[in-house]
C-alpha cells in the first residue's frame, strides 16, 4: 500500500482534483458541504450549503445574512466545512474564518440563479418563524407579479461568504479502516505544512 496517496504539496490542487472526480461520480449535489459555526457562547450549530467557487483564495458560499447562520457568522467569524464525496469514499474537512464577498461578486452570482431561486430568497425570511406555508408562497406570487420578467434584484441582506482556511484535511477511505488522513495547515501566506495522520 502506498502511504503516501494523497500528496503533501498543494491542497488545493489536491481538492480541484478531487472535486473534478466528486462531478463525475455524485449523484446530487457535488458541491454540498457541511457549514459547521458557533455562536460567541460557543453553542454549535450545523447545516448543508453550497459551494459556489472555490480557488486559493478560499471557499465561497452564499447565504442570507439576516438567518440563523448569517447571525452567527456575525458574531463569530470562525468556521469548519466538511465534504463528503459518499460515491468515493472521501471527505474534506476545512477550518478557516469568513470575509464578505464584494457585492459585485453577489450581484453576479444572484442574477446567475434561476429566477425561481432568486424569487425565493427575496420572499424568505430565513430561519424566522412562519405561520404558514401559505404566506410564504403568498410573498412569492406577489413578488413574481411585481418582477414577471423574473428580473427580481439581490436583496441587501443577502450576500456570500469566503472561508480563508487555515487547516485543510483530506480523508480516505480504506479497508478494515485503515484510512489514510492528511493535514494540512497555513505557515504564512500561501506556505503550507503538512503531515499524516493515524486513522
Amino acid at each position: 500500500m502506498n502511504d503516501d496517496a494523497i500528496p503533501g504539496s498543494d491542497p488545493f490542487a489536491i481538492f480541484e482534483a478531487w472535486f473534478t472526480e466528486a462531478k463525475a461520480s455524485e449523484p446530487n449535489d457535488p458541491n454540498a458541504m457541511a457549514l459547521a459555526t458557533a455562536t460567541p457562547g460557543a453553542a454549535p450549530s450545523v447545516r448543508m450549503v453550497l459551494l459556489k467557487g472555490h480557488g486559493s483564495d478560499g471557499f465561497v458560499f452564499y447565504t442570507n445574512f439576516e438567518s440563523r447562520k448569517g447571525g452567527e457568522l456575525a458574531a463569530n467569524p470562525q468556521v469548519a466545512l466538511l465534504f463528503h464525496w459518499k460515491s468515493l469514499r472521501r471527505q474534506v474537512r476545512i477550518e478557516g474564518t469568513i470575509k464578505e464577498v464584494t457585492p459585485a461578486e453577489a450581484d453576479a452570482y444572484f442574477a446567475s440563479r434561476h429566477p425561481e431561486s432568486r424569487l425565493g430568497s427575496a420572499a424568505s425570511d430565513q430561519s424566522r418563524p412562519l405561520p404558514s406555508r401559505e404566506v410564504y408562497m403568498a410573498r412569492v406570487e406577489a413578488l413574481r407579479a411585481e418582477y414577471p420578467d423574473g428580473s427580481v434584484p439581490r436583496p441587501a441582506h443577502w450576500s456570500g461568504y469566503r472561508v480563508t482556511p487555515h487547516a485543510i484535511e483530506f480523508w480516505q477511505d480504506r479497508a478494515f479502516r485503515l484510512h489514510e488522513r492528511r493535514r494540512f495547515t497555513r505557515l504564512d501566506g500561501n506556505q503550507w505544512a503538512s503531515s499524516l495522520l493515524y486513522p
